[in-house]
């Protein structure tokens, strides 16, 4: 059996004959992830089942190109010694204008080898190169062109790709330049945070922590979730964080700066509900004020590094209108370490909320611990760092008073 040109046909790595698949399988099989690897997986193994005996996609970043992915007899890949001319010698065929493709033997003999290149190229933009590999019969001019759209459905998605991760570089550096330094509290209080966003390449949330000073030696921490992942949320959150640091700073009780939040967010519809915590910290005369809106409690460790979650009324997400937020008052002595955070350090998929909030109370803290020391071992403990949501996490300690002679 021998192809349209008299080449012997020959068969993929599957033992199936070369055929060229329709456009309907082509966009079936490319394309099934929202990252670049995936697509250049799912290309050069597409190629492999239908088209040749080996395939390779390269990927060119900032001038610079890495080989991705690879399928099939990949020893064919290798570049061979240098073939007589005119057998090694590249033929251009133009599939379309501005992106021809290169075909050429790269060994000649029995069988001989036969090599594509096709480039990854979308609206005048080059990502890369597709290279297929296969022994016996050159591709035909059908098969070239049915290469050809395979590349550009992956080209499609590689520019999509590309974009999602710009989107989330965005976002995230957005959230962590936010997160990253939560305002000054009063020297007499000792805080630490951290954000920790899910997955190297996951979408961020809207978790976010402050500190706001306010008169009298007080400090207000804040911890707060605007629901959502991605750009939106994180924006969202920014409108939250400096919406608050304004009312915060009337000097309001946290139920009244809750109940004007949930008030002015309320007035913008586009604007996501989130949950909040606040705890006004009073280090003079040792207690905290808290007030919920759809937050989970805080945890309070004792010196010997035992933990107990403290009762706080919770009231509505804010964003809904409906108000109705409390405070409650709790002593905080300076050897105890009040804890904030979002729900991704204790909440886990299947589990109940109750049994995911126990295992951060049976935490047992070192002793004594500063508060850097304190939420490294939450974290730590909890495995936030693979947690199934975005962590954010505050702790924060009053700062002891030297005895005086």
């Amino acid at each position: 059996m021998s192809d349209p040109d008299g080449n012997p046909a020959g068969r993929t790595p599957h033992g199936a004959p070369y055929r060229a698949p329709s456009p309907a399988e082509t966009l079936e099989a490319i394309g099934s992830g929202d990252d670049e690897t995936t697509t250049c997986r799912e290309l050069a193994a597409f190629v492999c089942r239908t088209l040749g005996d080996a395939a390779a996609v390269d990927l060119t970043v900032e001038g610079r190109t890495r080989r991705v992915a690879a399928a099939g007899a990949v020893g064919l890949l290798r570049a061979p010694a240098p073939a007589p001319v005119p057998a090694g010698r590249p033929a251009v065929r133009a599939v379309d204008e501005g992106h021809p493709l290169r075909s050429w033997t790269l060994r000649p003999g029995s069988p001989p080898v036969h090599g594509l290149s096709v480039p990854l190229a979308r609206q005048g933009i080059s990502y890369g190169t597709l290279l297929a590999v296969r022994t016996g019969a050159a591709f035909t001019d059908h098969e070239a062109a049915t290469l050809h759209f395979a590349a550009r459905v992956a080209a499609v998605h590689l520019r999509h790709a590309r974009r999602l991760a710009a989107t989330e570089r965005v976002a995230l550096n957005l959230q962590r330049a936010l997160v990253a330094d939560p305002g000054r509290p009063h020297p007499n209080l000792l805080i630490a945070g951290r954000y920790l966003p899910v997955g190297p390449s996951a979408l961020v949330g809207g978790d976010w922590f402050e500190t706001v000073r306010l008169h009298f030696g007080r400090t207000l921490l804040v911890v707060g979730d605007v629901m959502g992942h991605g750009l939106d949320a994180a924006v969202d959150m920014n409108a939250y964080r400096s919406t608050l640091r304004e009312v915060a700073s009337t000097e309001l009780a946290p139920h009244r700066v809750l109940r004007q939040l949930d008030a002015l967010v309320a007035e913008d519809a586009a604007r996501r509900p989130a949950t909040c915590l606040l705890a006004r910290v009073d280090p003079a005369r040792g207690t905290a004020l808290f007030a919920s809106a759809g937050h989970l409690p805080p945890a309070v460790f004792a010196a010997d590094g035992t933990g107990r979650l403290l009762d706080v009324p919770v009231g509505p997400p804010l964003g809904t209108g409906l108000g109705g937020y409390e405070s409650a008052a709790h002593p905080l002595t300076h050897e105890e370490t009040l804890v904030l955070y979002t729900d991704g350090l204790v909440e886990r998929r299947g589990e109940d909320i109750d049994d995911s909030l126990a295992r951060l109370t049976a935490l047992r803290l070192p002793a004594p611990a500063s508060a850097a020391e304190a939420v490294d071992a939450v974290v730590a403990g909890l495995d936030a760092r693979h947690a199934e949501d975005d962590v954010a996490v505050l702790t924060a300690r009053i700062r002891s008073r030297p005895a005086h002679p």
